[in-house]
């Protein structure tokens, strides 16, 4: 199995998660990050690029994080420098996709409001793909406050940072966002049933 599907790689002690190394010293293995933040790092990946593309952006995340590893020496908290990078790249992914037209067997085929999520959803066919398609359709300030403190567990502070706002703002962009989402998922469920 992969490290982000669950697989622990290298055994870490609880002691080692609450105090990291000091700046400075000796950087613990790559692969401690790994199995601990990976999994973090894969939900917020799969919430800003969808299940589809969401392997394929954890792994650009974790080869730039190597790349810089030897460097990183002085951050603090290196899961919010991870899912930082994360962000990163699922921008540059969006970026990516902007540019590369996607084939249609006729033009017009698709609908107003056909959206990759529900199509997912559908051939998923699964209720995460609701869930997924639910995230989808909140604003993008709610929707990564929801992403990064309740799917990658960051604290409100760290979500301010990638957010680039104040803490309160953050907790209030993750409250609302919730809200909305038990929302549309409640609006989803009496449509299918």
């Amino acid at each position: 199995m992969d490290a982000h599907r669950g697989t622990v790689l290298v055994d870490s002690t609880a002691a080692d998660a609450v105090h990291p190394a000091p700046p400075g010293s000796a950087l613990p293995p790559f692969e401690t990050l790994v199995s601990r933040h990976g999994a973090a790092v894969l939900r917020v990946c799969r919430a800003l690029v969808g299940a589809v593309d969401a392997d394929d952006v954890w792994q650009e995340t974790f080869l730039a994080a190597l790349r810089v590893y030897p460097s990183s020496g002085d951050v603090r908290n290196r899961e919010a420098w991870i899912v930082t990078i994360a962000r990163n790249k699922a921008v540059d992914h969006h970026r990516r996709n902007a540019r590369v037209p996607e084939p249609v067997d006729r033009m017009g085929d698709e609908g107003p409001g056909d959206g990759d999520a529900v199509v997912r959803s559908v051939e998923a066919g699964e209720t995460a793909g609701t869930v997924w398609a639910a995230l989808a359709r909140l604003p993008r300030t709610q929707r990564e406050a929801v992403v990064y403190h309740h799917l990658a567990g960051l604290r409100h502070a760290d979500v301010a940072g990638l957010l680039g706002n104040s803490e309160v703002a953050a907790r209030r962009a993750a409250a609302d966002g919730m809200k909305a989402l038990r929302v549309l998922l409640a609006h989803e469920d009496k449509d299918w049933t």
